[in-house]
């Protein structure tokens, strides 16, 4: 056991921690947004950002000592083009993270991610049904499609996994993994046969299966946060019977938790984080799976520690490789390709050192 002073240590260093990611996170975020097809001075971005914090703040309608010398073309392509996809995919990225987190404590795998109960099928399931039926002139209709796609197959992998002699018992994590990658099969498989329907729609459907931020707006950069700052709130609230749950079923209920209810909170939520994720940017893996376990080798396995690092973490990779597709590299490639090119080897060396627990 920790002394009071080492305790009230370890708490100055978590802070710390916090506080670096959260600087680091917000100098990125300026940084993205000065750069791209036309480039914006560092201090330039910092003064419109400032600018719309104080009249959407204060009401200041004539603020203009702040944004004066600075093009008006400068200040829409931040506010209006660059700021909503830069923060949509730091949003996006902190969700991924918080999703993997949760489903590898729950699911006691370290293989686990946003992915493994086949929600990422069901949203790309739905969206493909959207962009097949010619919706995508619809208000927010390929999102919502994927959204409920995602949250219906979600629904049915629980039901599917307390059927037959399941049905008395709690959710068991190999039952869950099992139906997801049951599910998952099915759906890939469906999403096959929709891209063989698709005819000319099929470059649509692949491009968004790939992943991309392009073309977010501020609907899409409020949506993710709600669902971000509720998933949090749930996971904090639980973050010490998601360490009991670590250890064990038995351990967990002989120390007084509802194993069955917190999991299928914490279940819940989860896959909505991730359901969100998918259904405003496509398929983008690695960040889910990857970063609880760099983040881990850092706090230790607990999760009041390891949940608001991993979101920080999250945001900061998934908006710095978006960063470099769309404003480093000659040509936007889709972020997926670039999250698998840059995850993979990592998480190998992770693998090869023995360090997955």
């Amino acid at each position: 056991m920790f002394s009071d002073s080492e305790r009230k240590f370890v708490e100055r260093v978590e802070y710390l921690g916090i506080s670096l990611l959260a600087s680091l996170l917000v100098g990125l975020i300026l940084l993205s947004a000065s750069m791209g097809y036309i480039k914006i001075p560092f201090h330039d971005v910092a003064r419109v950002v400032l600018s719309a914090i104080y009249d959407n703040t204060f009401s200041i309608s004539d603020n203009t000592l702040l944004i004066s010398g600075i093009p008006e073309s400068h200040s829409v392509i931040v506010m209006d083009v660059r700021l909503p996809r830069i923060l949509t995919c730091a949003f996006v990225g902190a969700a991924l993270a918080l999703s993997g987190v949760i489903f590898q404590g729950i699911l006691l795998n370290p293989l686990a991610d946003p992915y493994t109960l086949g929600v990422s099928a069901g949203a790309a399931f739905g969206a493909c049904t959207a962009i097949l039926l010619n919706l995508g002139a619809a208000f927010v209709s390929v999102p919502l499609f994927a959204f409920l796609g995602a949250i219906a197959t979600l629904f049915f992998v629980i039901y599917l996994s307390y059927t037959g002699k399941n049905r008395a018992s709690v959710l068991s994590s190999n039952s869950l993994i099992l139906s997801g990658i049951i599910i998952a099969a099915i759906l890939s498989a469906a999403i096959s046969f929709l891209k063989y329907l698709a005819d000319e729609q099929v470059a649509i459907i692949i491009f968004w299966l790939m992943g991309s931020f392009a073309s977010k707006t501020w609907i899409d950069v409020f949506v993710t946060f709600l669902f971000l700052v509720s998933g949090f709130a749930v996971s904090m609230m639980f973050a010490r019977e998601l360490n009991l749950i670590s250890l064990g079923e038995r351990s967990a209920s002989s120390l007084g938790v509802d194993t069955r209810k917190v999991t299928l909170i914490l279940l819940i939520t989860a896959s909505m984080l991730a359901a969100i994720s998918v259904s405003v940017s496509g398929i983008i893996g690695f960040v889910g799976l990857l970063v609880p376990h760099m983040v881990r080798f850092i706090t230790g396995p607990d999760n009041r520690r390891l949940i608001p690092l991993s979101m920080f973490s999250g945001a900061i990779l998934l908006l710095g490789a978006d960063t470099v597709t769309r404003a480093v590299l000659p040509h936007e490639i889709p972020i997926g390709i670039l999250t698998a090119l840059i995850g993979g080897p990592l998480f190998c060396w992770i693998f090869k050192r023995g360090n997955l627990r």
